[in-house]
C-alpha cells in the first residue's frame, strides 16, 4: 500500500480571518470625569429583555428581572464607597458569571416558549 500526503501546492495554511475587534462598552470612565477609585457599573438590557449590571473590570455582574434590582446589586457590591451607574442605550450580553438572580436562567426558555409558541401550542 502506497501513501501520499494530502497536500496541494496552491493550498497554504492561513490563520482564519478574525472579525475586527469591536470597542467594548465596559471601559472605565475618564478620570477627569470621575475619580478612578469609584467603581463603574454598566446597566442595561440583554436581547431577552432582562436587566444586566456589570462592573467595568468584569469582577461582578448579574442578570435581573427589574432595573431596580440591577441598580441595588451594583450599590450592594460597591459598598461602602458607592459606585457610578452608566445606563447603556444599546443591548449587551453578560460575558462573565451571573451573580444576580439565578432564576433568570430558568425563565429564559419559558419566556421564549411564551413569546414564540410552536405548532403544538394551537397554531
Amino acid at each position: 500500500m502506497t501513501t501520499m500526503p494530502l497536500t496541494y501546492r496552491g493550498f497554504s495554511r492561513r490563520e482564519p480571518a478574525r472579525p475586527p475587534a469591536l470597542p467594548t462598552p465596559f471601559q472605565p470612565l475618564d478620570p477627569t470625569v470621575i475619580n478612578a477609585s469609584i467603581p463603574t457599573f454598566f446597566v442595561g438590557r440583554n436581547r431577552d429583555g432582562f436587566w444586566l449590571a456589570r462592573d467595568a473590570s468584569g469582577e461582578s455582574a448579574g442578570i435581573f428581572l427589574f432595573k431596580r434590582s440591577a441598580m441595588a446589586f451594583a450599590r450592594r457590591v460597591s459598598r461602602p464607597q458607592g459606585c457610578a451607574l452608566v445606563f447603556l442605550a444599546e443591548r449587551f450580553e453578560l460575558d462573565v458569571e451571573n451573580q444576580g438572580n439565578l432564576l433568570v436562567g430558568y425563565l429564559k426558555p419559558l419566556l421564549r416558549f411564551v413569546s414564540f409558541p410552536g405548532k403544538d401550542a394551537g397554531q
